[in-house]
């Protein structure tokens, strides 16, 4: 049985505001470099597993927010995230059928090419380059994608998002 797109939409919506809470969470100065960017995580799960219900608008509503929520320059992370979902959606129907270690590999390559338009964007804007230690984001990200997608699976399953 499909639920209803009210409840379908409270899910994503809370998913993602966990992810903005995780996003947010003070770590040690020592961790805070390897902090797994959470809401491009979930928003790869999401448009994947629902591709007709998140797309690139919610991702560009996803990064203005993270934009807000982090005071970086206001459609950094929109453009970035915009992107990615695209991609996503362009391959969603190859990507659910491979094997978990290998969607990782996808992850992988999706979340540097976040960081990448990171880093190209501030350049534009005059910000000096990251510490190395700034690429460690999107491998703890891959690391953490096989959990995330169990988990993220588990509650479109609960609660019949599709």
């Amino acid at each position: 049985m499909t639920a209803p797109w009210g409840r379908s939409a409270w899910v994503i919506l809370c998913s993602l505001l966990v992810a903005y809470a995780l996003t947010i969470v003070p770590l040690p100065a020592w961790a805070s470099a390897a902090r797994p960017q959470w809401v491009a995580l979930v928003l790869v799960y999401w448009c994947m597993a629902v591709p007709h219900r998140v797309g690139v608008g919610v991702a560009w509503l996803a990064g203005l927010a993270q934009d807000a929520l982090q005071a970086t320059l206001l459609g950094q992370h929109a453009f970035s995230y915009a992107i990615a979902a695209y991609l996503v959606l362009k391959l969603h129907q190859r990507i659910r059928v491979y094997p978990l270690g290998q969607q990782s590999m996808i992850v992988l390559v999706l979340l540097l090419m976040i960081q990448l338009i990171q880093v190209w964007v501030n350049g534009l804007i005059g910000r000096p380059q990251p510490p190395v230690d700034y690429w460690l984001a999107p491998l703890v990200g891959t690391l953490l994608w096989p959990w995330v997608f169990i988990a993220m699976r588990g509650i479109r399953r609960r609660y019949g998002v599709s």
